[in-house]
């Protein structure tokens, strides 16, 4: 099997099209599988990514970025290599990357998620020989709440919360999680409220016409008072910023798939814990890599080593690969 991708200092790279794949070092041209910032980084000369991915990834490495857009399942020639973008469920705009070369396909997925959230772009298995895949919950413990239960859960415990008379506040990453929860959200229950970096990647998303519910920036004119029974989405690190006083007794839950291992809840110094994620559960993983048809896949981040003993043992060519990749969504490491 021909070696269409390798992997360098810089990142997955390509000889024949001379580009990299979510490089995390500058290189000339980089082809961008989705806008988190372990995988959309700073200072390359050259960007290619989704329609649905630009407007986020300029929103945070600013206008300058020289950003080109392609179309998903659109064929692009890039020296002697044949790339296209398919989507990869994981948020918005997000893609797996096939590359071709003299009738060798390897794809590399980034991050992906094989259940339909309703948000992202549903996932689509892209045959190929070789597929480079994630394992950031590549352990059978992990399993995720169905997405009509998950709205239940959430529901139910805003609305007990906001029947006692407390504020709920839910930490999630900016892009991805924190929209995909307000959609599952009966806002009948009270006002949503959201930090800063969540209302300003709605703002982007509402922008290229992704439908979210009515949101309140939180601003110091904005509190439990003028807001009773509010749900609040922010991210896991401005929950230490002032804004917080005006909030007392705030009933705290975070959402994620560590929530899937016991004690995680207790360390991380919430009330409650749901068990989502934007990444895919065990039985993603091994769906997603069984339905590529491929013979050989590299496992980049996450349980890496005990993800590729077991798809070793399931008769696949399996490696891992040392990547920079750190689950920027809050959830690269446990």
């Amino acid at each position: 099997m021909a070696e269409v991708l390798t992997f360098t200092d810089s990142g997955i790279y390509c000889p024949a099209g001379d580009f990299h794949i979510d490089p995390w070092r500058p290189v000339p041209r980089a082809l961008i599988t989705h806008g988190h910032s372990d995988h959309a980084r700073p200072e390359m000369g050259h960007y290619l990514a989704t329609e649905a991915s630009a407007p986020v990834m300029r929103h945070r490495l600013g206008e300058e970025a020289r950003i080109e857009t392609i179309q998903y399942g659109a064929s692009r020639q890039i020296g002697d290599a044949t790339v296209s973008f398919h989507p990869a469920g994981h948020v918005p705009g997000s893609a797996q990357i096939r590359v071709a070369v003299k009738g060798e396909v390897w794809v590399a997925s980034g991050d992906y998620k094989t259940v339909d959230d309703g948000l992202s772009e549903a996932f689509e298995p892209v045959p190929c020989h070789a597929f480079i895949t994630e394992s950031t919950f590549g352990l059978p413990i992990f399993k995720w709440t169905p997405q009509d239960e998950l709205a239940r859960q959430v529901n139910a415990w805003w609305a007990a919360n906001a029947a006692e008379g407390r504020p709920s506040i839910i930490t999630a990453y900016a892009l991805g999680k924190a929209q995909r929860l307000m959609r599952l959200l009966d806002t009948g229950i009270g006002p949503l409220l959201t930090g800063t970096a969540v209302e300003n990647t709605n703002e982007v998303l509402r922008a290229q016409g992704i439908a979210l519910p009515e949101t309140v920036r939180i601003t110091e004119a904005v509190s439990a008072k003028t807001h009773p029974g509010a749900l609040i989405i922010a991210t896991p690190g401005s929950t230490a910023h002032n804004w917080m006083r005006r909030f007392p007794k705030a009933a705290s839950a975070f959402a994620s798939g560590w929530m899937a291992l016991r004690g995680v809840r207790r360390r991380r110094g919430t009330d409650r814990g749901f068990v989502v994620s934007d990444h895919a559960d065990w039985a993603g993983l091994n769906a997603a890599i069984k339905a590529t048809g491929a013979e050989k896949v590299f496992v980049t981040h996450g349980y890496t080593a005990s993800f590729q003993r077991w798809l070793a043992e399931q008769g696949y060519d399996a490696h891992v690969v040392s990547t920079e990749y750190s689950g920027d969504d809050g959830e690269g490491a446990a």
